[in-house]
């Protein structure tokens, strides 16, 4: 981005540069819906105009909030990783939700968002699968329970991101694992997801043929995804929803190919021991609400 695409915008208290005339430097996170359903790059956005912003207290500073995320695309692969492994990068009292006796799951996600309150950016998540705090059923039915309700819990561990405001936000708006570095998705004739240390070489690679994707009309097909985090020492939740528009799914895909090249996203994955791709989930068009940090109140969670 050079100069004359971007200008500078104060962010808890840092100075940030984003897209002259983009969402952000039009906006500041409370956009005009008319005016953004006239872009045709955020589609129909009927799903958000249900939902009202509010100008709420965060560890940042005065913020609109929830984020809308008007069109997204991802790639998620659910792995096998040793409880043991997982146990020992988790914070007490988290533990691992186990999918097997001696295994749990993390999951590894591509992001993509053409369209959002912070102009397009793209991210990675490498998170671990937990049970909804409070919960007191066996782990197998709690992971039933999640995915019949399509409500995961999960404890991030890296987030990185492509843009600095993304970055400034994430990090001092949420406390979470975010930096910048290089990161790309590319659902075109193929499924390609890459990211790069900040160095500029590969850390991870992800390839698998396209798969077919199901549309289904708006708010048929809804889900959540709740991170399970400290901010400031104490535990809170923060509740991605989603909309999901055109998806697919495969169970024990043959024909995934995730290279790991070295960098911090390869060498956790090697640490938490993630191995076997459960599923593969390819998701071509989605709407994302991305709520504040609350704080947990729930069983065996201090407050």
């Amino acid at each position: 981005m050079t100069s004359a695409e971007s200008i500078e915008v104060e962010f808890a208290g840092q100075t940030v540069p984003v897209p002259k005339g983009g969402y952000y430097d039009r906006f500041r996170s409370n956009p005009d819906l008319d005016e953004v359903a006239r872009d045709p790059a955020a589609g129909n956005i009927d799903w958000f105009r249900r939902i009202p912003k509010q100008k709420v207290q965060s560890r940042a500073g005065a913020v609109w909030a929830p984020n809308f995320y008007y069109r997204s695309s991802s790639v998620q692969l659910l792995m096998l990783a040793p409880v043991d492994r997982l146990r020992a990068m988790l914070p007490m009292p988290l533990a691992p939700l186990r999918a097997l006796p001696r295994h749990g799951l993390v999951a590894l996600t591509f992001f993509s968002y053409a369209a959002c309150d912070n102009d397009p950016y793209d991210e990675v998540s490498v998170a671990i699968v937990v049970p909804t705090p409070g919960s007191r059923l066996p782990h197998t039915a709690e992971l039933l329970r999640q995915a019949r309700r399509r409500a995961f819990h999960a404890h991030v561990l890296a987030l990185p991101v492509t843009t600095e405001i993304a970055r400034v936000r994430g990090v001092f708006g949420y406390q979470l694992p975010k930096w910048r570095t290089g990161i790309e998705v590319d659902l075109g004739g193929a499924v390609h997801a890459s990211i790069t240390t900040t160095d500029g070489s590969l850390d991870l690679t992800l390839t698998a043929p396209l798969p077919g994707f199901t549309d289904v009309t708006s708010q048929s097909h809804m889900g959540s995804s709740t991170m399970v985090h400290q901010v400031d020492g104490r535990w809170h939740t923060t509740t991605v929803q989603s909309n999901t528009l055109s998806f697919a799914q495969r169970l024990f895909p043959r024909d995934v190919t995730l290279v790991r090249h070295g960098g911090p996203m390869s060498d956790l994955l090697d640490g938490l021991g993630a191995s076997t791709v459960l599923r593969l989930d390819v998701v071509r068009d989605a709407q994302l609400v991305l709520n504040m940090p609350v704080p947990l109140n729930a069983r065996g969670f201090p407050t």
